[in-house]
């Protein structure tokens, strides 16, 4: 019994100094004067002189994502030939050139001893590369660097910058249109056609598969919205900010940070524009440098065509305009700016979405809420669905936060096209899963995983098509990844509670369209809260964007003699009618819902799931519109 009771003893004292040692860490971290390292000189980044015409591997783009590739597949044992087109003179793109510092990560639901530290999904090349950065945000000069190095250190890559085009070779084969290598347009206007057995598209916007033919959307053109996409960001930099000056903005009511990245500053929405159509402040992300300057990410700008030259020039230029006067506002409201100086704004738009492929399979809303994981997932994501602004007057929303879920090996390979993958945020994602996916970390990991793919479909002698559907070769695929130090394992954790809500299946109807959003907290659906004949009619309209073909009727005449509708509880017989007229159907109100269930478009197992006919919840709306898309659109959630 003393011998029990002096064992609970020693384990009281272990867990009260970890207490101690967590709290202190805390402390230490929120309010020490924490000095930066020297910032490093950029090193100059050699391109090969002469390029063979044939290799393994051509990795097209040097974001991080093509970067990752090139030396997954170089260190696979094949040859490996990474170009740019887009002028730049160092490696990294979005991080380095477009100065995204501040990375969004995948956090892992497995928890540290630490409290305030957390453990990350990604890991491989991705780990391998941030065990050398500062910290959360990273010194843009140290990224570019350590790429360099990376790169450098594989004898299998030619490196070959500042090409003024590539295009795709392709060839007719018995597998169908193949990519079989690419003609590049050289600085000095000199063409040569280079032969690869892969392509490995990493640009950002997908333009080797574009041009290729894969079919693609663009912006929300998948939820019927071709028009709107999320704002791009102009990344400002500011001097000034010693570690004194670090210290007091990371006190500041409201922030969260830690030693390299600070997010807060709400109060930057109230800065009114000198061109309120075209440009908006949100609250500030602020990424810490070596040389006592910082990196904001917050201007959004709108109107802007990423897929267009000049566009993306123009919003350039409008961010340019715009710096001065925000940093002005900043120096005036805010104490702990009063001394700093802009020194300039990016080389790069920090463009969020633009041309999503569709491959063998497209990522969906469902897999997110759902926390789903897949036979040949080759990364897991975790980070917030974020949705950006699309104008003005959009305040944009964070959908919900997934736990952990897996990203299939078949989101990187294009339909109709073989000798391609796509790795990034053009991969196949549907456009309202990618505010999650879309991130640098799940983005590195699919370059890791389609350079490791490459060695596997040589080897093998078959397509990327083939082995995406090759439970053998998909084994293969993820142990070469374990191998090569990535982390494929899907954590035990239990299902969300919005989940098991009788709505549910509603509910992943509803966020696949953007009809409502759970937030961070994944509790903002206001599945109980009743709703009104107004609102549903908003979401009609929105159903009617997303499936044009399946909804002809404007939802706006079922109000037609209601007055004031939004304080007009939506009964089921309300809903039906507007459904009937959305679909175009001639009925009456006092008709509707049996007509919808005499054509078997409206189940009656959900019509007794109502618990109130003439008060209608959020929720109760969502499963009614979820019975029409399904058996009257023929248009699953699953």
């Amino acid at each position: 019994m003393k011998l029990r009771i002096n064992r609970i003893g020693i384990w009281i004292i272990i867990a009260l100094l970890v207490v101690i040692v967590a709290l202190g860490w805390l402390w230490w971290d929120k309010h020490s004067v924490q000095k930066t390292k020297p910032q490093q000189a950029l090193l100059k980044v050699e391109s090969v002189h002469t390029i063979k015409d044939n290799y393994d591997v051509i990795v097209a783009g040097t974001d991080p994502e093509g970067i990752t590739a090139a030396i997954s597949a170089a260190r696979n044992g094949l040859k490996v030939l990474l170009v740019d087109g887009r002028n730049r003179e160092i490696l990294g793109g979005l991080i380095t050139n477009g100065w995204l510092n501040s990375l969004d990560l995948n956090k892992s639901p497995e928890k540290s001893l630490i409290s305030g530290k957390n453990i990350y999904l990604d890991k491989g090349i991705f780990q391998e590369w941030m065990d050398q950065m500062e910290g959360t945000s990273v010194d843009t000069h140290t990224a570019a660097n350590v790429f360099y190095k990376m790169v450098r250190n594989e004898q299998n890559i030619d490196l070959l910058l500042r090409l003024k085009d590539f295009k795709p070779v392709m060839e007719v084969t018995s597998t169908g249109r193949t990519v079989v290598g690419l003609t590049l347009v050289k600085a000095d206007g000199s063409q040569q056609i280079v032969r690869a057995k892969s392509v490995i598209d990493a640009t950002q916007d997908a333009d080797v598969a574009a041009a290729a033919g894969v079919p693609f959307t663009v912006g929300r053109e998948d939820i019927g919205d071709p028009k709107s996409q999320m704002a791009v960001t102009l990344v400002f930099q500011m001097s000034g900010i010693t570690p004194k000056v670090w210290n007091s903005l990371r006190r500041h009511q409201g922030v969260g940070s830690d030693a390299t990245s600070i997010s807060g500053f709400g109060e930057m929405k109230k800065y009114t524009s000198t061109n309120k159509e075209r440009v908006r402040m949100r609250g500030l992300n602020i990424g810490r440098q070596n040389d006592n300057t910082v990196l904001i990410n917050a201007m959004q700008i709108f109107g802007v065509d990423p897929l267009n030259p000049q566009s993306v020039q123009e919003g350039i230029e409008i961010g340019k305009v715009e710096a001065p006067h925000v940093v002005e506002y900043m120096k005036k409201n805010f104490s702990e700016f009063k001394d700093v100086k802009l020194v300039g704004t990016a080389p790069e738009l920090y463009v969020r979405e633009s041309r999503h492929i569709e491959g063998e399979y497209r990522l969906t809303m469902a897999d997110l809420m759902e926390n789903r994981d897949y036979w040949d997932a080759i990364a897991y994501g975790s980070y917030e669905v974020d949705i950006q602004s699309t104008n003005y007057t959009d305040p944009g929303n964070v959908m919900m936060k997934p736990i952990q879920y897996g990203v299939p090996f078949r989101t990187l390979v294009p339909l109709q096209v073989d000798g391609l993958l796509v790795v990034g945020r053009s991969a196949s994602f549907n456009s309202v899963p990618a505010g999650s996916a879309r991130v640098i970390p799940l983005g590195m990991a699919t370059g890791e995983a389609a350079g490791a793919a490459a060695k596997i479909a040589i080897d093998k002698h078959e397509s990327f098509r083939q082995l995406s559907q090759s439970k053998d070769d998909i084994t293969a695929l993820r142990a070469k990844l374990v191998q090569q130090k990535m982390d494929l394992k899907m954590n035990a954790f239990n299902p969300p509670e919005y989940t098991k809500h009788k709505a549910y299946p509603g509910l992943k109807a509803a966020v696949s369209m953007l009809l409502t959003s759970g937030g961070y907290s994944n509790k903002t659906w206001d599945l109980d809260n009743k709703t009104n004949a107004q609102s549903f009619v908003y979401r009609m309209l929105n159903v009617r964007m997303a499936h044009q073909n399946a909804f002809k009727g404007d939802p706006n005449a079922a109000l037609q003699g209601i007055s004031n509708p939004t304080n007009v509880p939506l009964t089921l017989d309300q809903a039906a009618f507007t459904l009937c007229i959305s679909m175009g159907l001639t009925t009456t109100k006092e008709k509707a819902a049996a007509d919808l269930q005499a054509h078997g478009w409206l189940n009656k197992e959900t019509t007794q799931l109502i618990n109130d006919p003439s008060k209608l919840t959020n929720g109760e709306s969502f499963l009614l519109i979820r019975d029409i898309l399904d058996y009257y659109a023929g248009v699953k959630y699953p």
